[in-house]
């Protein structure tokens, strides 16, 4: 959600839109800054849909989000109430012990802890 943390991880800006993912829900993981979605019916994830993301930056993706994720394909809905196939990093079940109580929530991510965030995660090398 974050364009700079986005243009860092994946080596472009591809335009976003605001979307929303229906049947899910996002928590924060133990011991680090960033959320995990996982399956949940009845909630919904707000969030930026990135349009026409190239197969090379969505590989660099994958090895940014790390183990702990899988990426799948989903459908999201945009502000005017179009339905659009998108892909989203999903909490692998056998991590799912690792999501804590509760919403993650965005803008205490950007006052609190983005900052650690870049310093920890930006920079990553592919291997």
């Amino acid at each position: 959600m974050s364009p700079d943390i986005m243009r860092a991880a994946c080596g472009m800006l591809p335009q976003a839109v605001p979307a929303v993912l229906d049947g899910f829900s996002r928590h924060p993981v133990a011991g680090e800054d960033y959320p995990g979605i996982r399956p949940a019916p009845g909630h919904q994830v707000a969030g930026l849909l990135y349009l026409d993301v190239p197969a090379a930056p969505l590989d660099r993706l994958d090895v940014f989000e790390g183990e702990q994720y899988v990426r799948e394909e989903v459908l999201v809905t945009l502000a005017d109430g179009r339905t659009l196939t998108a892909w989203t990093y999903v909490f692998k079940p056998e991590y799912g012990h690792l999501l804590q109580a509760g919403e993650w929530h965005f803008e205490a991510f950007l006052t609190t802890a983005r900052q650690r965030f870049r310093s920890r995660y930006i920079g990553f090398q592919r291997g």
